[in-house]
């Protein structure tokens, strides 16, 4: 069993919080069931950032649904790419889209969601969305659970 995933550096062993997005190392293990439509969903209620304004933290819960094809995602490695954002300064929307679109070029899923329910900046909240497409036919797509904003707890 180890053999099959000898090539992973984080999983099993002291890894250290990536200084930034850019330089987390995102990996992956064989899907040992591609031809199955189903759906993995990672939640992360307590994703931190920066304001690239104030560099005061942001807060939000994220939610990350996809439909795998070759690969899943390793959990220790998605862990640390999200820890990444602790000290990286930027825009809800950009972080968001960011973590999105990278996580969907690693992976080349069937499917994915980011939806980034973002805590009160201000005064008001911020959701951001996006997907790369529309979900495969048949898929069950459960409610990401985070009810609008009305004192998120």
């Amino acid at each position: 069993m180890a053999k099959k995933y000898g090539h992973l550096t984080q999983l099993g062993r002291p890894a250290a919080l990536p200084a930034s997005p850019d330089k987390a190392v995102l990996e992956t293990v064989p899907n040992a069931n591609p031809r199955d439509l189903y759906l993995v969903r990672f939640t992360a209620p307590e994703f931190t950032t920066l304001c690239p304004m104030t560099g005061q933290p942001d807060f939000a819960h994220l939610v990350i649904d996809y439909a795998p094809k070759a690969k899943l995602i390793e959990s220790k490695s998605l862990k640390l790419f999200l820890g990444s954002f602790r000290n990286h300064a930027d825009f809800h929307e950009a972080c968001t889209l960011a973590i999105g679109q990278r996580l969907a070029k690693v992976l080349a899923p069937r499917w994915l969601r980011i939806g980034g329910y973002w805590y009160p900046r201000g005064g008001m909240p911020i959701d951001v969305f996006w997907q790369t497409g529309q979900p495969p036919k048949g898929l069950w797509l459960p409610d990401p659970g985070v009810a609008p904003y009305r004192g998120r707890g």
